[in-house]
């Protein structure tokens, strides 16, 4: 699903125009954003959890010339899905 389709469904569902239906759905991940880049997690009770995930430095490996190089931490976004998602799917 595309966002264009997310809005879409979103504006049906509700019954929102597209305009605010878009206005809606750029909110809620504009917001999800915004937390993640402060640090914060987000817990959507029944859905997930979107967190901040520490990637420690480590010794990884050219494959041209094999010789070990360092490759630097950092922060990544990441999800995980609630008990309720996790059923649904199943």
């Amino acid at each position: 699903m595309t966002k264009n389709e997310l809005v879409e469904r979103v504006s049906k569902k509700v019954g929102l125009t597209k305009k605010s239906a878009l206005s809606s759905v750029n909110a809620v991940f504009g917001n999800i954003r915004d937390s993640l880049a402060k640090g914060d997690k987000v817990v959507i009770s029944g859905f997930g959890t979107f967190k901040v995930r520490n990637r420690t430095t480590r010794t990884g490996r050219n494959p041209q010339t094999g010789s070990s190089i360092k490759i630097a931490g950092h922060k990544l976004p990441g999800f995980t899905a609630g008990k309720t998602l996790k059923r649904l799917i199943k």
